[in-house]
């Protein structure tokens, strides 16, 4: 482990993929030790948190229920006998999903509906079956939520990443999961029974964030970031950016998520790219939906897309 200010030290996990690694981070806070977030439940997480932890741990924090930060939990709680906090919403997501055998199907399906064609489909369903065993998580964490002080941290929510993303405070410092990242923007998509606009979420949490008086945020990812209300200027900046680009690819051809996500990303994507570029495309063409700049075809399959003028008619071609 590393200091990284006084009191907080950051532990970084890796991942046998993009990007690489994941950073936890061992807290000290009014007579008590936490860790936030754990990794993926790899054979090897329980001998490196005895390893490297150094002490009791008294609560274990999630910030979101993505695999490299909660898949891990249950191996963390196990390592050290600390209970582990986790937002309501985002637990009862991470059973909807991990906690389910069929999710994978479920995702597949889902994709194809899309416009996702079938081989790369299927190909997002055996990675799914494939990273199974992976999936270690805490089952019955105790809830927490908005403003609720967790060892003189204070709760925020910041959903847009993931729907029930928490972030922590104190003293200017944001424990920031992946609400905040270096030289990335974190992933925004739609996924099956996610927020209808999860990216209008996402908008209103930079916003949120940018009004804060932070000297200091710890991504999960990447090296701390000693700007945080820039940087989530910086963010919005591109998602304003990407939803004018968005709404550009559009006419009054309908268009699947599938066929924008080419035009937005290229085609040069493997099937796990492709499955995150299309859900993030999702995003915004929901995200212009709402603003009233798209229509949706969710009566067809696959779903389908057109844009419309500022009085709300479909574009001509």
């Amino acid at each position: 482990m590393e200091r990284v200010v006084p009191g907080i030290e950051r532990l970084t996990v890796p991942l046998p993929m993009s990007p690489g690694h994941v950073h936890c981070y061992v807290v000290a806070g009014e007579g008590e030790r936490f860790l936030v977030d754990c990794g993926l439940g790899l054979p090897d997480l329980e001998e490196r948190l005895k390893a490297e932890l150094k002490g009791p741990i008294d609560r274990i924090l999630i910030t979101h229920f993505h695999p490299d930060h909660v898949w891990g939990s249950g191996i963390a709680r196990a390592a050290t006998g600390a209970p582990v906090y986790q937002g309501r919403l985002d637990y009862e997501q991470c059973e909807r999903v991990w906690g389910d055998a069929r999710w994978p199907d479920r995702i597949a399906s889902w994709f194809r509906g899309h416009g996702v064609p079938a081989d790369i489909a299927d190909e997002v369903l055996e990675q799914g079956r494939a990273a199974s065993p992976l999936i270690r998580y805490a089952r019955d964490p105790k809830p927490i939520e908005e403003g609720a002080d967790v060892g003189g941290w204070t709760v925020l929510e910041l959903p847009g990443h993931a729907d029930g993303h928490l972030g922590y405070v104190r003293d200017g410092i944001l424990l920031a999961g992946d609400h905040l990242l270096p030289g990335i923007t974190p992933a925004v998509g739609l996924y099956p029974e996610s927020r209808p606009d999860p990216l209008g979420a996402y908008l209103a949490s930079l916003e949120r964030t940018a009004e804060l008086e932070l000297r200091l945020a710890l991504p999960g990812h990447g090296e701390p970031i000693r700007q945080p209300a820039e940087r989530a200027r910086e963010i919005l900046r591109h998602h304003d950016e990407r939803l004018e680009e968005t709404a550009a690819s559009l006419w009054a051809t309908p268009k699947t998520a599938y066929e924008i996500s080419l035009s937005l990303f290229g085609a040069g994507l493997g099937a796990s790219q492709r499955r995150f570029a299309v859900a993030e495309t999702l995003a915004h063409l929901e995200r212009l939906v709402a603003t009233g700049a798209a229509a949706r075809f969710g009566d067809v399959t696959p779903v389908a897309y057109t844009a419309l003028d500022p009085v709300g008619r479909r574009r001509d071609s």
